[in-house]
Parts: structure tokens; sequence; C-alpha cells
């Protein structure tokens, strides 16, 4: 037991540290090539003018740094290639046991962050190079589309995963419409990324988010996932460290589209795959992503059917920015309800297993 509790934490406090260290590195370099956007201001997925954004942030976009997220996926790879140097050079079986990248569990979420990595750092780039014209969202839609199909097979074809997990219920057999609803979650989580607005706001969100997953994998025995998701935590919390208001850097894509590409791949890997209920719990744990998008759906087919906004302005926390909240104000609510929300979701867990 004690073995198994280093394994869970030790990973999250290391990443947590690693972050921490990194992180004046990755600010020289995000103010030395001047990292932000030259022109402020952007354009509502209807094609007018954001005004009301524009009036709330407009000007900060030309004074913060992007790629922040760096700091995350940055920290997370030091990390396990630290961890898995001290397999290859010691004899000590203690350090094979704390290391917690594996093929059945890990492989396919730590790829998956990487890759979205990678992209959203592209996107980011382009968003600063060019007038903050990123790379297109049919394109980034596109890719996100093309990965979630082939880890929806991969789950399906390889892993034998064909139900959904249903609480107090048998499973939900899906067979091969296992991979469009796998593409359809990667996309919604994708779209629930715009929750990175507010100086400390998605930090604090995902980082709750990933550690009450990284509780239900551990009451599901599903051990290499929970220390991976602790170990993102850990350094999803030391971006945040600097994220606080007044934030030194924003997370932007190459943040937001690692974790929500990941936090897809965590949620079908706690579901059936183990008789877990990961998808489910989505909509518990997961709670202000979901409204985030909610938001932004509501906002957007109010407007086509009425000319009219619903909300001041989408998604749902800048509305309440809107009406006169201070952005700290707003942050430490969402910070407060998201706690609530993984504590009942793990709570549920205990329940349904």
């Amino acid at each position: 037991m004690e073995t198994l509790i280093i394994k869970l934490l030790f990973p999250a406090i290391l990443a947590f540290c690693i972050g921490i260290l990194i992180t004046p590195l990755v600010t020289y370099h995000l103010y030395k090539f001047k990292a932000w956007k030259k022109e402020g201001g952007k354009t509502a997925i209807g094609g007018h003018v954001a005004a009301e954004f524009n009036r709330l942030k407009g000007d900060e976009e030309t004074k913060t740094p992007r790629m922040g997220g760096i700091v995350i996926w940055g920290s997370t790879f030091i990390t396990i290639t630290v961890l898995y140097l001290l397999t290859l050079t010691s004899d000590n079986t203690f350090f094979n046991d704390l290391f917690f990248l594996s093929r059945s569990q890990t492989w396919i979420p730590f790829a998956t962050l990487l890759i979205g990595a990678m992209f959203g750092l592209l996107n980011d780039f382009y968003d600063i190079e060019h007038g903050g014209r990123g790379v297109r969202l049919s394109v980034r839609l596109v890719l996100i589309t093309i990965l979630s199909a082939f880890i929806g097979w991969w789950f399906y074809a390889k892993l034998g995963v064909d139900s959904i997990g249903i609480p107090f219920g048998e499973p939900l057999y899906v067979g091969v419409f296992l991979i469009p609803f796998f593409i359809l979650l990667t996309n919604a989580l994708y779209a629930s990324g715009v929750i990175d607005g507010i100086d400390g706001l998605s930090g604090g969100v995902f980082a709750t988010i990933f550690s009450a997953y990284g509780g239900v994998a551990f009451m599901q025995s599903q051990y290499d996932l929970a220390a991976f998701c602790l170990m993102l935590t850990g350094s999803i919390l030391a971006f945040l460290w600097f994220n606080i208001p007044p934030a030194r850097f924003w997370m932007t894509e190459t943040g937001s589209m690692a974790l929500t590409l990941t936090l897809a791949v965590v949620v079908l890997t706690t579901d059936d795959l183990v008789g877990g209920h990961g998808i489910a719990l989505l909509p518990i744990i997961g709670f202000l992503l979901v409204i985030t998008v909610l938001s932004n759906v509501i906002q957007i087919g109010y407007r086509k059917l009425t000319g009219k906004k619903f909300f001041r302005i989408a998604p749902l926390h800048h509305h309440f920015e809107a009406i006169g909240w201070p952005s700290h104000k707003v942050t430490m609510r969402y910070w407060v309800i998201s706690m609530i929300c993984a504590v009942i979701g793990l709570v549920f867990t205990a329940l349904i297993i």
C-alpha cells in the first residue's frame, strides 16, 4: 500500500516541481519572442464582430503571452522521461513500481496529450504571427475527428469495447457505433476548451477534473491511469501558480487542446473497458465544461431563431463578467463549483462500483 500511495503522489509532486522550475525559461522565451496577438479582439462564430468580448478582453490580448500550456505538457513529458530513465539506470525495483506508462492504460492518453499539444502549438503560432488567424476551425475539427476515430476504432477493434456503462443497470451495447460516439464526445470536449477565458479559470477547473478522474481510476484499480491523471494535475497546478490573476501567460490551444482531447480518452478508458462508468460521470465531474458548451449552443441557436442574444456574451463565464462580476469572483466560484462536482462524482462512483 505504501508503494502504491507513492506511485500515485510522487509523479504529481515531481511534475509540479518541474513545472515551477521550467516556467522562468518558458516565460523568458514567450516575452522575448512577443508571443501575444499583435491586434486585439476577435470575430464571433456567426461572422460578426464580438463587440462585448472585445470590450472585456480586447486590450489584454495584446499584452499577455499565449502558449502557457507548454508548462503543462512540458512538465508532464519531462516527468515521464525522468521516471523512465530511473527505471533504466537503477536496479532498484522501487522505480519500476513507480513507472506508470503502460500499454493497457496510459500509452494512448499520453500520446493524445502530445498530439493535441503539438497541433495546438501550431495553431497558437499562426494566431500570433497572422493577426489572430490561427489554423482554421474546420481544419482543427477534421484533425480531431481523424484522431478520435482512430482511438475509437482501437478501443472497439483491439480492446473489445462495444458498450457504454450505465449506472445501476446493464451496459448499453453500441457495437461499432462506439466510434462515432467517441468522435462526438471528443469534439464536444474540445469545444469546452473555450473555458480558457479568464485568468486562473481553466487551470483550476481542469486540475479538479483530472484529480477526480484519478480518484475514479484508483477506485476501479486502474492504478497506472490514476497516477497519470494525478501527475497531469500536478503539471496543471504548476501552470496555475503563474496563471492566477494577473496571469503571466495564457494556456491557449497548446494547453486546452491537449487537455480536452486527453480527457476524452481518460473518460473512455474509465468506462466499460473495466466495467466502469466514466462517460456517465462526465456530466457530473465535468459539469462546468458541459454548461460552457451548452451556453455557446444556446447563444448561437437563439440568435439564429430570434436575431437576438440569449446571454450578454457566451460562453457563460464571460456573461457573468459582462453583467458586472469581477473576473476573480467568477474564477473562484467556478473553482468551488468544480470541487463540489468532483466530490459528488467520487461519491457517485463509490456507490455504483
